[in-house]
């Protein structure tokens, strides 16, 4: 892993935590329609797409409505979401991760982001570190979600770099299996017994520096 050339990051849970607003969100949804949503409830939306959670909010609530009012809803939380993130800013980087991107530089290492957020590219703005990125793979520019490894292979194209030259750091499983397929080295950050299938794991960027 020492002799990398390029390093592709995940954005959410790696370099700074949005899943709090997207919790703030669906909390907001459930208050209108009348109901509690706990944190404990939000666990079973980690990793699910955006309508499949609205559903299980519904389930938690014994709530049925229809396609067009689950659409409208689920437009209604992202707006919400959007909203919060807006106000974001630099004091929200978790810890170590714009020391450890530096240092990355600053070995000449190229670096890409790798996100499936549409938001990527503002929320980098708000946190000052958009110029510390060589390549920026976003929602936007991908139609395929991990474990699918497009968003990798896609970065490293944009870095000019091979696979193999790579390495992903990664919060998620999904993102893991992502990397695995495209042939890139892995960093999962997080909990060894989740992110097993990773080469390395540590609690933060910050064990890195």
């Amino acid at each position: 892993m020492n002799n990398i050339k390029g390093a592709l990051f995940d954005l959410d849970g790696v370099i700074v935590d949005t899943a709090k607003y997207h919790y703030l969100a669906w909390k907001r949804l459930a208050e209108e329609l009348g109901f509690e949503f706990t944190e404990e409830h939000n666990e079973r939306l980690k990793g699910v797409s955006r309508m499949r959670s609205l559903e299980i909010l519904l389930e938690v609530g014994g709530i049925s409505r229809s396609e067009e009012e689950k659409l409208a809803m689920a437009e209604k939380k992202n707006n919400w979401y959007v909203e919060y993130i807006k106000k974001m800013d630099g004091t929200e980087i978790l810890k170590g991760a714009k020391e450890y991107l530096l240092k990355l530089r600053n070995q000449g290492v190229k670096i890409a982001l790798g996100s499936a957020s549409k938001n990527a590219p503002m929320i980098l703005d708000n946190l000052g570190i958009t110029g510390l990125f060589d390549a920026i793979i976003d929602g936007n520019k991908v139609s395929r979600a991990k474990p699918d490894p497009e968003v990798f292979l896609l970065g490293a194209e944009e870095l000019g770099l091979t696979a193999a030259d790579c390495i992903v750091y990664e919060d998620a499983e999904a993102g893991i299996e992502a990397a695995r397929r495209a042939g890139m080295g892995t960093v999962g950050i997080g909990r060894r017994d989740i992110l097993k299938d990773a080469d390395m794991v540590v609690s933060g960027l910050y064990e890195l520096l």
